[in-house]
């Protein structure tokens, strides 16, 4: 397990959470921190902004239903892995269909946005990153098993000692085209801490997969890859080796940017553009009703992004990074992630049981969209 901060440090940045007042850092007197929640309906399939035409006539089909609060999906030897955040569970998709339990995460204890969150498989090991009472941590389990029969071998602790608040926990995991693992980390609601590198809170972490510091890091003796985000949830890499990420705005702009070692994005100092040197713009931005982007992934010369609020998959191309086209509009309630199947369709994962969109009646669902 990797400390990458003195005990003294890891101390002080864990009574964040319990701070008076915490979890509403950043926000105008008297109002509520904005987050992933606010669902105020499907708007104009046109959008505002930078946004592009809205297509929400093609055809998904359900791969699966019954799924509660599901968060993540990851692909081990062409089974489908998925988190259920309140639950803990991490279940599997059969090549029928069904849904099996694989294990229950000890430890989990759901707490407003924050449970069990992302899923990453690297070298027959399931990564999961999950809140812990005022912690989010890191861990690791050995894949044993066949497709059909998965299961979970003993947990190591990777990272602990990160603040966890009701918001703001970002949670989403990647294995880079380095073969390292990215890691989100939203400010826990204390905007302030983003701008400090030497802090866990607002920031994207790059480590080895045994949990390590990488030696090439832009912060000697730190895992921070790049920091000044507020609650960053979707990683993804072109052929090229370029990093996107998606981010929740506050107020005002939801963006995409293109993360860059050691770079500073500027919240809570700005929030989306700001052409201010000291900080990376985001290649593109929405207002939160129409956006707060989850997941995202990468097929086909575009980008894909899944939206909560917005309640669309939104196709950013490589191309032209400032526009972008939309799907699956106001059809399926909230998106919360989207990942490339292994034979190229794009698997979208639903996000209507978490107590703040409209239910389905089925439960959550995945839904398959073939791209050609």
């Amino acid at each position: 397990m990797v400390s990458p901060l003195p005990p003294s440090r890891r101390r002080a940045l864990s009574l964040v959470a319990l701070l008076p007042g915490a979890a509403i850092a950043g926000c105008a007197p008297g109002s509520e921190p904005a987050t992933e929640a606010g669902d105020s309906g499907p708007t104009s399939p046109d959008g505002t902004g930078t946004s592009g035409a809205g297509t929400s006539g093609e055809e998904a089909t359900t791969i699966v239903s019954g799924l509660q609060a599901p968060w993540s999906i990851a692909f081990h030897a062409g089974s489908a892995l998925v988190s259920e955040r309140d639950s803990a569970r991490i279940l599997e998709v059969t090549e029928g269909g069904e849904l099996r339990e694989v294990g229950i995460v000890d430890g989990v204890t759901p707490r407003g946005e924050g449970g069990l969150m992302g899923l990453a498989v690297h070298d027959a090991h399931l990564f999961a990153y999950f809140t812990a009472g005022d912690e989010n941590r890191l861990a690791r389990f050995p894949l044993t098993g066949e497709p059909g029969a998965l299961a979970l071998g003993p947990a190591e602790t990777l990272l602990d000692g990160i603040p966890a608040a009701r918001v703001h926990h970002g949670g989403r995991l990647a294995i880079g085209p380095d073969e390292m693992l990215y890691v989100t980390v939203g400010d826990a609601g204390d905007a302030a801490q983003a701008q400090d590198p030497d802090t866990l809170l607002g920031t994207i972490l790059r480590l080895t997969p045994d949990g390590g510091i990488p030696q090439d890091t832009p912060f000697p003796g730190s895992p921070v890859h790049s920091y000044g985000h507020r609650n960053p949830q979707g990683l993804a890499w072109d052929e090229d080796g370029t990093l996107y990420a998606s981010e929740f705005g506050q107020d005002t702009w939801d963006e995409l940017n293109v993360i860059e070692p050691g770079a500073n994005h500027g919240w809570p100092e700005v929030e989306g553009r700001a052409e201010d040197p000291r900080f990376v713009d985001p290649v593109q931005q929405w207002t939160p009703e129409e956006a707060s982007p989850s997941g995202i992934a990468l097929a086909h010369g575009s980008l894909w992004i899944a939206n909560l609020r917005g309640r669309r998959l939104r196709e950013v191309p490589l191309s032209d990074l400032s526009t972008s086209r939309e799907h699956l509009v106001g059809t399926h309630g909230r998106l919360r992630d989207v990942v490339v199947a292994p034979d190229g369709a794009l698997w979208v994962l639903t996000n209507t049981t978490d107590g703040r969109g409209d239910p389905h009646p089925d439960g959550d669902r995945i839904l398959r969209l073939d791209r050609s």
